[in-house]
């Protein structure tokens, strides 16, 4: 495999010399790349991970935020084209399925490609809007939505000096992701596969199909019990899903 030309945004936590495809993992809202660290583990060895790392947060802590989907894309685009002359796939989550989609239309302006199949968990399609506000309210209305999601640890959320570190980035994320406004233009021709809770307050079935007009190419849909992270109670069966996927096509 190439190795990332920046790896200020680009994390890999185990190194798979014999796979045979990549999967790069955007994260969702206030999310880090270690969020994917049991993804990793469970794809190995036949599926190499690497995740993106957004400013703001762990080891970035001191990089500037960015507040706009373009501007996360932007940089992940860029850190990853040393990575794009192989057939990669790309999952995100929430915030991370709309970079994510984001850098798929960059990478097929760009170099011509897409990736080999695009994986959007827990996030409507880009041309789903709602009419939402909550990066310009108040610090206490953010720890509640996060509380309501359940996916910051409640202890965290409890203590008010680390709340204090951590809203700034959530902050700036939510701006970003409440901001966006998709634009038409080509639509993909690779596989997307949506994936989601059923008792998730983020996106509904039906704003989760029309990640189906977004690619010429094939769709599903893959609905799981559980909340907006659902992930963490199925781990095993979204593996199952990707590999599934992908191992069937780099055969």
């Amino acid at each position: 495999m190439t190795e990332p030309a920046d790896d200020v945004w680009v994390r890999r936590f185990h190194s798979v010399s014999q796979s045979r495809m990549t999967v790069v993992c955007f994260p969702h809202a206030g999310g880090a790349a270690t969020f994917f660290h049991p993804l990793s583990t469970a794809l190995k060895p036949a599926i190499q991970v690497v995740a993106m790392q957004y400013p703001g947060r762990q080891d970035r802590r001191h990089d500037p935020f960015l507040t706009s989907i373009d501007g996360l894309a932007d940089g992940c685009f860029r850190a990853l084209r040393p990575l794009l002359d192989r057939p990669v796939a790309f999952f995100g989550h929430s915030m991370g399925a709309t970079v994510a989609f984001e850098v798929a239309r960059r990478m097929r302006q760009d170099i011509g490609t897409a990736p080999v199949t695009l994986f959007a968990s827990g996030r409507r399609a880009p041309s789903r809007y709602r009419e939402e506000s909550l990066h310009t309210r108040g610090d206490e209305e953010l720890v509640a939505e996060l509380k309501v999601l359940s996916g910051t640890d409640a202890r965290l959320l409890a203590d008010p000096e680390l709340v204090g570190l951590i809203l700034p980035v959530i902050r700036a994320d939510y701006t970003a992701v409440e901001t966006y406004r998709f634009e038409s233009g080509p639509v993909l021709d690779c596989p997307i596969i949506a994936l989601i809770g059923d008792r998730d307050p983020q996106v509904t079935v039906d704003e989760a199909q029309d990640w189906s007009r977004h690619t010429t190419g094939a769709f599903k849909l893959r609905r799981f019990t559980g909340g907006h992270f659902y992930l963490a109670d199925h781990l095993r069966a979204v593996v199952g899903v990707i590999n599934q996927q992908l191992l069937t096509q780099a055969c």
